[in-house]
């Protein structure tokens, strides 16, 4: 086979799927995998989920593209399911999750500006944080291995240990003019940001003039049984970057706003040519159709609860393979005792997919429309991975 025409950015698994369904990846060769990686967390609703392959290929027999020079009836109705089920009043429709972070700092720097400050510019993030690859969102990350060759970081982003609200405190400044901050880490390794320190975020904004910017690109849209992960602290941002999931596979992000912290955003201020475009318009609309339903968190929480304990069962079987399990409702992570990339292969030589993460961590991301059986098949399969990694270890130390 001829070598690919593609740039060397990606170590790609030797995986070739040609079909999906629910849960479940088919191969080339008619092999299947469970998929617990789930597009790192963009697959939702799983492959091929009725209500949106009917939605998409409606909407495609209508119109595909018209830019925002027009008025969109579906951006209409999703802005209003969006700010009813959430703290915003505003939403700005973006292609992916770099972009609506983009839009988010650029929200907050703008509110800034307006309110008479512009030296206010700086945003106070966290380490181990990953929001995005464009230059800002990689200098907010702060991760040296994604900053290292190309050029100087973007300024304007201060960073402070994970966890540490007596350093978050000293790096707010009179030149700060938001905190950003993923309720759930998800590249740096799941972690968890614990409920006390949401509320203390959301105390110090209010007491310095700064705005809260939660990232949920990848913790949003019901991953953690709750449709966002602050509902779990009762803490709201000013500014939310959301996408992944939202899409349920097609590319579809947005940043929520209150209507203050958007009010520096008037005309010919930020835009996009892609964002907003009747088809992510149609499936989006579909996915919180069935996010939204009666009884979908319920039945996330359920499962999660059924995988988290089976997933602790692991860890208390075998201690030499499993250090620690993180992460909350299906958005879990297993911390590896052995090289995180031995358990993954493992794990795929069982024919089950998760996701690397920081920290020597293993996302486990299952479409949120996983039964509790598929669950349980998910922990056998990964039962077997540790199993023969654990016996390979023995026979090695004896």
């Amino acid at each position: 086979m001829a070598e690919a025409a593609l740039y060397d950015t990606y170590a790609r698994a030797p995986l070739r799927f040609e079909r999906g369904e629910g849960v479940w990846l088919f191969t080339e060769t008619g092999e299947r995998y469970l998929d617990f990686a789930a597009g790192v967390a963009v697959n939702s609703l799983g492959h091929a989920h009725p209500h949106l392959v009917e939605t998409l290929k409606s909407q495609a027999e209508k119109v595909w593209h018209l830019s925002n020079l027009y008025e969109v009836p579906g951006q209409e109705t999703l802005s209003r399911r969006l700010t009813a089920a959430t703290f915003a009043d505003k939403v700005f429709f973006t292609n992916s999750g770099a972009e609506a972070l983009e839009c988010a700092i650029k929200t907050a720097r703008r509110y800034q500006y307006s309110k008479g400050h512009p030296e206010r510019f700086h945003i106070v993030t966290f380490e181990g944080a990953f929001h995005g690859r464009t230059l800002a969102t990689i200098a907010a990350g702060g991760q040296a291995k994604y900053l290292e060759g190309f050029g100087p970081k973007v300024q304007g982003f201060d960073q402070v240990p994970f966890d540490d609200l007596p350093a978050l405190k000293a790096a707010v400044t009179e030149a700060t003019a938001a905190i950003l901050i993923e309720p759930v880490q998800g590249e740096g390794g799941l972690r968890t940001v614990s409920k006390d320190f949401l509320r203390a975020l959301r105390a110090l904004c209010d007491d310095n003039g700064v705005l809260l910017i939660f990232d949920e690109v990848q913790c949003g849209v019901g991953r953690t049984g709750k449709l966002f992960a602050h509902e779990w602290a009762g803490v709201t941002p000013d500014i939310m970057a959301v996408a992944k999931g939202i899409g349920g596979g097609f590319p579809l992000g947005t940043c929520l706003a209150t209507a203050d912290a958007a009010s520096g955003m008037v005309a010919g201020t930020h835009g996009t040519t892609y964002g907003g475009n009747p088809l992510a318009m149609a499936v989006g609309n579909a996915v919180l159709d069935v996010v939204l339903e009666d009884g979908f968190l319920d039945h996330v929480r359920d499962v999660a609860l059924v995988f988290r304990q089976g997933l602790a069962s692991l860890k208390d079987r075998f201690p030499d393979i499993v250090e620690e399990i993180r992460g909350e409702g299906l958005m879990l992570g297993i911390k590896a005792k052995v090289p995180s990339s031995e358990l993954l292969l493992a794990m795929r030589d069982e024919h089950i997919l998760g996701v690397p993460a920081g920290d020597n961590v293993i996302r486990l991301l299952p479409p949120l429309v996983v039964t509790a059986e598929e669950a349980r098949e998910g922990l056998a399969r990964i039962e077997k991975a540790a199993e023969k990694l654990s016996a390979a270890r023995m026979k090695k130390s004896a």
